[in-house]
């Protein structure tokens, strides 16, 4: 009788892990598509809103709030979420997009990357919640702004986020030596953000060399090139900052994930923290850039 190997449960644990990780991670990739480009917008909105929930419930738990005090923030979370849908959807998004976009990269600006760098958050429960409650609404309607455009210009913003999230992950196993942020995520190298700003470069380099640009009414130039490279290295270096800032949220909560809702990937809150700092500045340029959506 022939011998049967047996593989090792811990080898057998990791791939059905990573078995797992694949299959929602194909669920979450064609439903976001689905709902980008099969939906109107509003509809569309709406399911954002559902998102920018679920996140807002596991942001709420890391920053210990209660249980009565996140219902009430969701509440809030979806009444001015709604509301600014409403507003948008009836009346135009440009003085939505500058208000709440406007706001939010405010925010990463002047509270997101010094917290990152000093490694410290808002003493304050209030003060916390305050800080969630910008950044989804501004990421929010960042969204919802860039899908008002077209569904591909808001594809295009997200990608840059995914790419330089991918890039830094393969170039950071590859290259890594140095530490990026310690004390807040140790798997983050210097290595893989250099990587993950270089990639993102050449691939908007070719987003704005060669791609139509029929809502654009300036000059597809040099200076229109350079500037858009520059700016998706700046977004991408927000998104950086955004996924240490939720890693940070959790260091200080004592959990590896923020909530167990996508399987294989933790929570909902893991899966868009780098969105949350990239998506407002994007909706923001759009509109100054474009005009009214």
């Amino acid at each position: 009788m022939r011998d049967v190997a047996i593989e090792p449960p811990a080898t057998v644990a990791l791939a059905s892990a990573l078995a797992t990780r694949v299959v929602t991670g194909i669920v979450l990739i064609g439903g976001v598509l689905a709902a980008l480009f099969a939906l109107p917008t509003p509809a569309f909105g709406i399911v954002v809103l559902l998102i920018v929930l679920a996140a807002g419930d596991e942001w709420a738990k890391l920053i210990g709030l209660a249980h009565t005090e996140r219902a009430a923030f969701a509440l809030l979370t979806l009444a001015v979420g709604a509301a600014l849908l409403w507003i948008g959807t009836a009346r135009g998004y440009e003085t939505v997009a500058l208000v709440a976009c406007g706001i939010a990269t405010l925010f990463w600006i002047a509270v997101g990357v010094p917290s990152v760098l000093r490694n410290t958050l808002p003493a304050s429960r209030p003060a916390r919640a305050i800080s969630a409650f910008v950044v989804l609404e501004g990421a929010f309607v960042a969204i919802v702004v860039c899908r008002s455009f077209s569904p591909w210009l808001a594809l295009a913003a997200m990608a840059i986020v995914w790419i330089a999230d991918t890039a830094a992950y393969f170039t950071g196993r590859r290259f890594g030596r140095r530490k990026l942020a310690p004390l807040i995520s140790p798997g983050k190298t210097w290595e893989g953000a250099f990587g993950a700003i270089v990639v993102v470069a050449v691939y908007a380099l070719l987003l704005a060399t060669f791609v139509p640009h029929p809502a654009y009414g300036g000059t597809i130039d040099a200076t229109f090139v350079v500037s858009a490279v520059a700016f998706a290295i700046v977004l991408a270096a927000l998104s950086i900052v955004g996924d240490l800032h939720e890693s940070l949220l959790k260091r200080r909560a004592g959990v590896k994930d923020s909530g167990a809702l996508l399987p294989g990937h933790g929570g909902v809150l893991d899966r868009i923290d780098a969105l949350l700092a990239a998506m407002p500045p994007a909706a923001l340029a759009a509109t100054i850039w474009l005009g009214a959506p």
